[in-house]
């Protein structure tokens, strides 16, 4: 595209706090479509390698950590001056999302983040159990901010490319299987429309079901984490207790898995990290394959806004829970990692755009048990349609940036709405924004379940009724 739109009008300061590599290329974006005035944006992070590409753009830099002990001395003064409504675009790590969205709430600002992060030190805890240092507890920390603040400016919780766009995927994925089926499916227009639907297509479960096959020109180095994002995030939610919302069609818990007592109820996690666990399923291009079930919000929030009650009582859920097989090079800094008892190496190295030699992010959602067995449907986008349309950042960074921009377009447009998850905002809006920078999005059935090929080389023990339940999913 040549004549990008613009989508809106921020009336009063941006402050971007992070500018790692997902910081680094919604910065553009931000530029692309929206008109805002320059002289009130400001970037903050305790970092400054990319400064020069903040500051000569016409935009401040702050070199700064957002802590607990400073935040609102840091912040408020950024975002109160002047006239105009302030926003907020939290893409960091180690700062509290529900401690800036209080902030944000407090001085009427919108808001957005792509995951519950927590202060520094949450993760490792030992002080906490690990249902306290779950995704779970995360967002319910989050959901009863929302309870406590009520209404109040938009404030969008978790909405990168998962969490955020691939609940998007799963809304479209259930309408085109109900059209495939020629299942009479009005356009649902509430959450319970949405669950029913899920509960009346018989989709036992999703897979946010990715494959990264970027590569880069040098193999990676000993000692080195190497990743295509942040590596501070994948090791923070890999060494998390692996999790997965769980659903109504399952016959018994993993032996290693736990409920939570507390909240929805709707998750539960196992007594291993997410980083060590491994899960069968498939995408277009791979086909099988085996990815890690590391924690997500979305394995969560996706079971718990399609879960269907009759007078109070579960009646239906689907299973979720990621299934990601990284880059090469981000399999081997894991396993490197996994044999130093966890503990992660000291150097870190996230790959540019301009170090990847070829390679795509698939990232979708395998729409399991339904009459068609199963439908992924996602993202397909290649190294070299991102440098062609967005800069600064690879394929993986431009699913996330993108549905950032999304968020941000949608709070714009209904800035009143509180504190929202994605699963809960306009699919359709976001993915018309989304769309020019996602490659292809395609839609495929597969007849592939987790049983085929099994029990020929060693005999194991199947479930050999359904398919589809955990027992046979989940790698052993």
């Amino acid at each position: 595209m040549s004549n990008w739109p613009v989508h809106g009008t921020i009336t009063g300061p941006v402050v971007m706090i992070g500018f790692g590599s997902i910081g680094r290329g919604t910065l553009p974006l931000i530029e692309r479509h929206f008109k805002f005035d320059k002289s009130r944006l400001t970037v903050i992070d305790p970092v400054d390698k990319d400064r020069k590409l903040v500051e000569e753009r016409g935009y401040r830099f702050v070199k700064e950590a957002v802590r607990r002990d400073n935040f609102i001395d840091l912040l408020k003064p950024l975002l109160t001056g002047g006239s105009g409504q302030p926003f907020i675009v939290n893409l960091s790590v180690d700062v509290s999302s529900a401690a800036i969205m209080r902030l944000a709430h407090e001085i009427g600002a919108l808001y957005v983040d792509t995951v519950c992060e927590p202060w520094p030190g949450f993760y490792t805890d030992t002080r906490l159990n690990l249902s306290q240092r779950s995704n779970y507890a995360l967002r319910a920390e989050v959901l009863d901010q929302r309870t406590a603040l009520g209404s109040g400016p938009t404030a969008v919780s978790c909405c990168g490319a998962n969490p955020g766009m691939v609940s998007w995927f799963v809304k479209q994925a259930l309408l085109n299987i109900a059209a495939d089926l020629k299942v009479p499916a009005k356009a649902p227009q509430s959450r319970e429309d949405w669950a029913r639907l899920a509960m009346q297509l018989g989709v036992k479960g999703i897979h946010i079901a990715e494959r990264d096959t970027q590569r880069a020109r040098k193999p990676k180095p000993l000692g080195t984490f190497v990743n295509t994002w942040s590596v501070e995030g994948f090791v923070s939610e890999g060494l998390q207790p692996a999790e997965l919302g769980w659903g109504t069609h399952e016959k018994q818990l993993p032996p290693e898995g736990k409920t939570h007592g507390y909240g929805t109820d709707c998750a539960i996690y196992l007594l291993r990290p997410g980083a060590g666990t491994r899960v069968r399923s498939w995408t277009p291009t791979a086909k099988a394959q085996h990815g890690f079930l590391v924690t997500h919000n979305e394995s969560i929030s996706i079971a718990d806004y399609l879960t269907v009650r009759d007078n109070g009582n579960v009646v239906y859920r689907p299973t979720c829970h990621y299934a990601y097989r990284p880059a090469d090079d981000a399999v081997l800094s894991l396993d490197e990692m996994a044999g130093a008892q966890w503990q992660v190496q000291k150097t870190f190295h996230i790959l540019d755009e301009n170090e990847i030699v070829d390679g795509i992010d698939e990232l979708g959602v395998l729409v399991y048990g339904h009459a068609k067995n199963a439908y992924w449907y996602g993202s397909q986008l290649s190294i070299e349609e991102t440098r062609k349309i967005a800069p600064f950042q690879n394929a993986t960074g431009l699913q996330v940036s993108s549905a950032v921009l999304a968020g941000m377009v949608w709070a714009l447009e209904n800035p009143k709405a509180g504190i929202v998850e994605a699963d809960e905002i306009d699919f359709r809006r976001c993915l018309e924004v989304q769309m020019p920078y996602l490659g292809p999005v395609i839609g495929e059935y597969t007849e592939w379940t987790p049983l085929v090929d099994r029990n020929i080389l060693f005999p194991e023990d199947l479930d050999l009724e359904d398919p589809w339940q955990f027992k046979n999913v989940i790698v052993r």
